[in-house]
């Protein structure tokens, strides 16, 4: 069964069809790659990954500070390099660090953000004991600042940095209700989308916690979630169980693996053939 020729797109074999992608700016399908983080690299690599993928890369993420170890002008860079394709650039967690030195470095950090050329901030709570008023406070100063909020919530206490399983088990999870609700409630204030932290989902368990992530696409919409998922199996397993259409995050490395599943080119024996998005005119 065929769907779409690809000459929508520009691509080589437009011969062959696949399954519907929608063109940039997209609103449902999108693909967040990870900027320099566990690999370093600079602008020259990043503008080498958007010539060849850039029409797949709805965005890019400085996870975990890195930003701040970089020159003001690279940081600069890569986001006219970004903006050149269409592309938005958004920080990663961080906020919980500049939180602890008071709001004037917020609305600093934010300013420095707008002056550097992001488009959106991630409000990562996986390290701090934020009740859903201090949140909501938050989407709305990145929003007032002329930002997007990207509220980031997860299920796993002590979510978002490099802890181990062990390490993470012992503190517990939260009650996924918990997270549908601040979810609902930070759109409602204006949030953009909201990031779903990995870790007590499908990082560093024993067993995938998938009817987490069915009780949060049912309570939230497909099209209000992004899923952490920067391995190979996780996004494959989102893309099988909910189509081509939900919003991932993986490293800048998988953009065409990721990609060619969602078109139909290739896949596995679980998916091969089988990732359908028919258009209808």
């Amino acid at each position: 069964m065929t769907t779409q020729n690809a000459s929508a797109h520009d691509v080589s074999f437009d011969i062959v069809p696949r399954a519907h992608r929608p063109m940039k700016p997209r609103t449902h399908g999108l693909t967040e790659i990870r900027a320099p983080y566990y690999s370093t690299f600079g602008t020259r690599h990043l503008q080498d990954v958007f010539d060849v993928a850039g029409q797949w890369v709805d965005g890019i993420k400085w996870a975990g500070g890195s930003f701040a170890l970089v020159p003001k002008e690279q940081v600069r860079a890569f986001s006219d390099i970004a903006h050149e394709h269409g592309a938005y650039v958004s920080s990663g967690g961080w906020i919980e660090t500049v939180l602890r030195y008071g709001e004037d470095a917020v609305d600093a950090y934010l300013r420095e953000a707008k002056e550097v050329g992001f488009d959106t901030i991630e409000i990562s709570t996986g390290f701090i004991i934020l009740p859903t008023s201090g949140l909501l406070r938050l989407v709305e100063r990145v929003t007032a600042a002329g930002l997007r909020a990207k509220p980031e919530l997860g299920i796993q206490i002590g979510s978002g940095g490099d802890s181990g399983e062990a390490e993470l088990a012992a503190e517990g999870a939260k009650d996924v209700g918990d997270l549908i609700e601040r979810a609902r409630r930070t759109l409602e204030a204006g949030a953009d989308i909201v990031m779903i932290e990995s870790e007590g989902i499908t990082e560093n368990v024993t067993d995938w916690n998938t009817s987490a992530v069915a009780s949060i696409i049912n309570g939230v919409g497909l099209e209000n979630v992004m899923f952490e998922a920067a391995d190979g199996p996780v996004f494959e397993w989102y893309l099988k169980h909910y189509g081509n259409e939900v919003n991932l995050f993986v490293d800048h490395s998988q953009i065409l693996q990721l990609e060619g599943l969602r078109q139909n080119i290739w896949g596995n024996k679980s998916t091969w053939g089988r990732v359908i998005n028919p258009m209808f005119s």
